[in-house]
């Protein structure tokens, strides 16, 4: 009789197991974004040069990225661990969907702790020398979601 009780017990700690892995596979990956999620490029601007992108992101001056994100920085030490991994965002999301995670990334979550770098309104979260300004201009911008597509 106990040895069937455990049994079950096994049984329904592999189904919550699994379960759990499925919703983090799906949750984890590019599942939930939506093209609703997308921000279309601002006219006017020259497209995005990666390599533009991969010197603003590695940079702690410019980008600010690495100090919450990591990536394939091998120059760069004392990377990030608060935010995801920027290795494959080009496989997880679309050009317009990083475009929003960078510029306007409350959009998709307001309580974010990544800092809108398009909006001038997000003091409370940004350094002195930074408010009343965007972080990134928006070539910047597009710099840097050039760079990011090729993260796959």
């Amino acid at each position: 009789m106990n040895s069937m009780r455990a049994a079950r017990a096994g049984q329904t700690a592999w189904r919550a197991l699994w379960v759990l892995l499925t919703l983090t596979l799906l949750l984890g990956s590019g599942a939930r974004a939506r093209a609703s999620d997308e921000l279309p490029q601002p006219p006017g601007l020259a497209p995005g040069d990666a390599a533009s992108g991969r010197a603003i992101v590695a940079d702690r001056q410019t980008g600010l990225c690495l100090l919450c994100h990591s990536g394939p920085f091998p120059e760069v030490r004392q990377q990030g661990t608060l935010a995801p991994a920027l290795d494959g965002a080009g496989s997880r999301y679309s050009i317009g969907q990083l475009r929003m995670r960078i510029a306007e990334a409350r959009r998709i979550n307001p309580d974010s702790l990544m800092p809108s770098y398009r909006a001038v309104d997000a003091a409370d979260r940004v350094g002195p020398q930074w408010r009343g300004r965007p972080l990134l201009s928006d070539q910047q911008i597009e710099h840097v979601v050039a760079y990011l597509a090729t993260l796959r």
